[in-house]
């Protein structure tokens, strides 16, 4: 059961890398927009301290910004469940 769960957190950390990287190598140089950036921001935050420590900046300087990181963390969440049927929990 373990191993089961460490697998579980080592694919979902895989997964969140790869859309993280995904999402801003391919869509952001075509879909152009602070709002794609943030969405970047927000799946690499949970992993990258340089992610997170960048969107509490941006939170900071930029209040509007982070009702938007807000909003995407939590469609972003809504996601998540729909797709593996529970809450994200890291």
């Amino acid at each position: 059961m373990l191993q089961t769960v460490i697998m579980n957190r080592i694919g979902k950390h895989a997964l969140v890398l790869i859309v993280g990287w995904v999402f801003i190598a391919l869509f952001l140089p075509v879909l152009q927009g602070v709002f794609f950036l943030i969405i970047g921001l927000v799946i690499l935050s949970s992993d990258y301290v340089w992610a997170h420590r960048l969107l509490q900046k941006l939170r900071e300087r930029f209040p509007a910004v982070g009702r938007k990181a807000d909003q995407a963390r939590e469609k972003a969440s809504v996601w998540w469940r729909r797709l593996f049927g529970h809450a994200d929990s890291d």
